[in-house]
């Protein structure tokens, strides 16, 4: 007999299925994600996998529909909104609780508040705060987000004056508040406690997030979107960086590495001045040896434009090179393609030869689209950069402490003690990587590093367990390269080192102790097990605003890596080359001795040029990048979009009728440009629009590649383009 099922069971079961059927989180797509405050435009539909929706009170409030509108496009729909500033002045005029909250505010020692916005500071993270935070992420999670990202946690070096922030001195240290400026070590302490209180914020939030979501039925990812350590160093910010991997509910980060960071002058050569694309490979690789031992998710962001008024190719041209950088670390294929697309296809920037505004280009849009499209399909690889591995540089997250307010006997301009460890290097077409001392702690962190340069003179270790760590590794083969004079003011303060048991006047000297060699003098090598120490007394920084400061350096490093890890040849050269899958990524770099061009001699399609030409070979000079298609790596004949400057659905080929057909996407009022193979020259192509005729306003058949060429307007609702040969 069957038994019938309550009416009440069945409204609950229902109720459980759409549920899950809203929630399926394994069944949508996340590879690529943009995020955005504005609703959905169809001028900047750009078809990535997910829309991380901008801030509850953004662009006039209405949330639940800015969620439900990108939703209803097919979007994978997130949330994101600021950890350290944002659209709150709801709380900060008094509307959350009865009380104005600007006494939160980051603030200067002259009073002056750090402002983000007009009513809007940078916010001392008090448990007040983080309360009403939690009432954005709780509507997020009942608007049906499927991950949180609080981004920029971030508290200035030049601000730990205000009443919040002294309140929370007195309740961390449990002593009276110092002013940052009175001594190295009340400056070393306040960053300590600034990078605190945003570890403690982002720890109570995500758990939040991951409980209350939990209690829907469904657990929201979380997510840090940040800048990498070296820009944070660079610009005197403070934020708990490589730490937050250690928090149980945080899924993972997006690398906040763009033209605006990329940008920041430094010395190289005695001459400070911009080089995007090494400062950009630096700071993506900083963000993958931060991650890559805790298995964290990463995204990699750049941005078309960016934050600061520029021209339309200075745009172009720096989006290119950071853009290059991002696809030189094949561990990571996940991407933000770009933030505040509004920006960038609504704003109004200048041309180099033009004073005058005007609106993104048809051409630079259609090139934009067809990188940003290809990010779809960008693949993990095994492959290694061309190049020596295996050399690296130590950093910490106490690079961020000693950079605000300088004192009698330290400087350190452009964070050049980092630079001159690490630029000529790279300069020299090296791989270096950077090594998070954060995460010495995991046995694969050093797995893959030969030699090993370092310095005190920029960053301290934060706990003894980094000696121990880099002691074991030096006896079982590892070379550690010690540049330092160990003279800064910061040696001096109240640390594990000279506290509790321990008297030393210099944090390098635990180190030393604990490899038993001679920390006063300077020495080329010290055998230790079967490694080896070299200790230099001299600044890293030295070696790179000095005009050829480099030799010696390198002289030591090659002399380090070829006899004393026995790693090879050290290889010298100008330019870095990666292939992942179909896709040559190269970059030739400047200020180098040699000065000749990179030539690939392949059939490739140039997918930098928005006219997607075949090249028989490519030409790279010196200071410039690559973005292009192997056409020797086509493994198929089956019909399919190798490049476009849109997405492609519903695909469908009928190999009996001869036909191949289906929908692409892109923003409208762009120009689509896309190369498709095809098993013989097509007899007819047509593309429709709401079974209305488009017109093609390019259609070229090469015969050599068997590819076709077509040019047509975009159209965010879809084109459906059919081909038949």
């Amino acid at each position: 007999m069957t038994k019938r099922i309550p009416k009440q069971s069945l409204i609950l079961i229902v109720l459980i299925i759409c549920s899950f059927s809203v929630f399926a989180q394994k069944k949508l797509k996340d590879k690529t994600s943009f995020q955005i405050s504005d609703p959905w435009n169809a001028a900047y539909d750009i078809r990535s996998d997910i829309a991380m929706v901008y801030g509850v009170n953004d662009a006039g409030g209405h949330f639940e529909e800015r969620v439900q509108g990108w939703r209803d496009k097919g979007y994978n729909v997130q949330f994101m909104t600021g950890s350290a500033w944002g659209q709150y002045k709801d709380y900060f005029l008094g509307k959350f609780d009865g009380k104005k909250h600007f006494d939160e505010g980051q603030q200067m020692k002259n009073g002056d508040i750090i402002w983000h916005g007009e009513n809007v500071p940078y916010v001392v993270p008090t448990e007040n705060y983080l309360k009403y935070l939690k009432t954005h992420i709780k509507r997020a999670i009942d608007a049906g987000v499927t991950a949180i990202y609080l981004e920029e946690p971030e508290f200035w070096a030049r601000s730990g004056y205000s009443p919040a922030f002294k309140k929370e001195w007195k309740a961390y240290y449990g002593t009276n508040w110092r002013p940052e400026d009175a001594s190295p070590e009340a400056t070393y302490l306040a960053s300590k406690l600034k990078y605190h209180l945003y570890y403690r914020a982002l720890n109570e939030l995500f758990a939040y997030a991951k409980s209350y979501s939990k209690s829907k039925g469904h657990e929201v990812k979380c997510f840090v979107p940040t800048h990498s350590l070296i820009n944070y160093s660079s610009w005197q910010i403070v934020s708990p960086e490589a730490s937050l991997a250690s928090l149980k509910d945080m899924d993972g980060y997006i690398a906040q590495v763009w033209t605006g960071t990329a940008r920041e002058p430094v010395f190289y050569n005695g001459l400070k001045k911009e080089r995007v694309f090494e400062n950009a490979f630096l700071e993506y690789g900083s963000m993958v040896s931060m991650t890559a031992p805790t298995k964290r998710k990463l995204y990699f962001l750049t941005d078309p434009i960016e934050d600061r008024a520029r021209t339309w190719d200075d745009y172009k041209r720096n989006y290119q090179a950071t853009f290059t950088a991002e696809l030189m670390y094949p561990s990571v294929d996940n991407y933000e393609v770009m933030p505040w697309p509004q920006r960038i296809y609504l704003g109004k920037f200048k041309m180099d030869d033009s004073p005058e505004k005007q609106p993104i280009s048809p051409i630079y849009a259609t090139q934009m689209q067809v990188m940003i499209n290809a990010l779809n399909f960008m693949p993990l690889s095994k492959n290694e950069l061309n190049g020596s591995q295996g050399i690296g540089v130590l950093i910490g997250n106490s690079m961020m402490f000693q950079r605000f307010p300088t004192h009698d006997g330290y400087k350190d301009p452009q964070l050049s003690n980092f630079y001159g460890m690490a630029m000529p290097l790279l300069k020299k077409g090296i791989p270096v990587q950077t090594v998070h001392m954060e995460n010495l702690k995991y046995d694969n962190t050093l797995k893959n590093i030969k030699v090993l340069v370092m310095s005190y003179a920029n960053m301290k270790p934060m706990s003894e367990e980094v000696h121990v760590a880099l002691a074991k590794w030096v006896r079982k083969g590892g070379v550690l390269i010690y540049y330092g004079r160990d003279n800064d003011p910061f040696q001096n303060v109240k640390e594990w080192w000279n506290s509790d048991g321990k008297s030393y006047t210099a944090a390098s000297q635990d180190l030393f102790n604990k490899l038993q060699v001679n920390y006063i003098a300077s020495r080329d090598e010290y055998k230790v097990g079967r490694g080896a120490v070299f200790i230099i007394r001299e600044d890293p920084k030295e070696i790179v605003m000095n005009k050829e400061g480099d030799t010696a350096y390198f002289t030591n490093v090659k002399y380090a890596y070829e006899h004393s890890a026995k790693a090879g040849n050290l290889l010298t050269k100008n330019n870095f080359l990666i292939q992942r899958g179909p896709y040559i990524i190269a970059s030739v770099l400047d200020e180098s001795t040699n000065s000749a061009p990179l030539i690939i001699h392949k059939n490739v399609i140039d997918l930098f040029n928005p006219e997607l030409p075949i090249l028989h070979e490519k030409i790279i000079e010196p200071g410039h990048q690559a973005f292009l298609y192997d056409l020797e790596k086509i493994k198929s004949s089956r019909p399919h979009v190798l490049a476009a400057a849109s997405r492609v659905y519903q695909e469908q080929i009928d190999n009996k009728a001869h036909s191949y057909s289906f929908i692409t996407k892109s923003p409208s009022n762009t120009i689509d440009v896309m190369r498709i193979e095809l098993p013989t020259k097509p007899k007819k192509v047509s593309t429709t629009l709401n079974n209305k005729n488009l017109q093609l306003l390019k259609n070229v058949w090469d015969e050599a590649s068997h590819t076709l060429l077509l040019k047509f307007e975009n159209h965010s609702e879809g084109v459906l383009v059919n081909i038949c040969w």
